[in-house]
């Protein structure tokens, strides 16, 4: 950072005056608390982070130190604060994936384009984003989830959140913003899946329990992996999936 752009030591000591008044706040919220999941409580220690963080970042601009405290991530969901008895839910989810094949992929959806009749003669499975296109729209997402390695593709992090309502929308009422009011106060329940689970596993033997809780197999992928045919083709496989 330049000399120019850096805080001033005034603005720093604004900001630990303005972590000391947070820390009183949250203090003060504690000890009056009406239960677990006060509101009150929830409030001020986010009030608490954003001026904790905002001290760390310009003592760090004007004097280069840090704090000892770590920051908490938005890694958590607020209390819930919706229905106790919901009569309508939505099911929230995201799947990263990263293309690792490409060439696979194409094949796969080749193989979708040539057993549709009515498929548009104008090749979209030459292309990558066309591929996707097909493959999509034949498989339903699960599973493209569970066949991810038949299509080329690797997995990467995935979250579902169940979320209450008070009544069902209205048919196309959110279709243009699918995800754009998800009160995080009415999430029922959230479960993500992700390869940071894994780190404190690097050392473990193949047999302890995965990232789903569920005792490990062996890898089926390389027993039953797709071969390319001679025509670049992904060869039938022998069982169903």
């Amino acid at each position: 950072m330049s000399d120019a752009a850096q805080p001033t030591a005034a603005e720093v000591r604004a900001a630990a005056e303005a972590v000391k008044t947070a820390l009183d706040r949250h203090l003060a919220a504690v000890e009056r608390r009406s239960g677990e999941e006060d509101p009150a409580v929830y409030d001020a220690f986010n009030e608490l982070a954003a001026a904790a963080e905002a001290y760390d970042e310009l003592l760090y601009d004007r004097y280069d130190e840090v704090t000892p405290f770590e920051i908490p991530g938005e890694d958590t969901l607020p209390p819930y604060t919706g229905p106790e008895e919901p009569s309508a839910l939505s099911v929230l989810i995201r799947r990263d994936y990263a293309v690792a094949e490409p060439q696979r992929l194409m094949a796969q959806a080749r193989r979708v384009e040539a057993a549709d009749e009515d498929a548009p003669g104008a090749g979209a499975s030459g292309t990558v984003h066309g591929a996707l296109g097909l493959l999509f729209g034949e498989f339903e997402p699960d599973e493209i989830a569970s066949r991810h390695k038949e299509f080329g593709l690797e997995e990467g992090d995935s979250t579902l959140w169940v979320t209450a309502a008070d009544e069902s929308a209205e048919p196309g009422e959110w279709l243009e913003a699918p995800f754009e009011q998800v009160d995080p106060e009415r999430v029922v329940c959230r479960f993500d899946v992700s390869a940071v689970f894994d780190e404190d596993f690097d050392d473990d033997d193949g047999d302890e329990e995965d990232e789903d809780g569920e005792a490990g197999l062996p890898d089926l992928d390389e027993d039953l992996d797709t071969d390319l045919d001679e025509d670049g083709e992904p060869a039938r496989l022998e069982a169903d999936r």
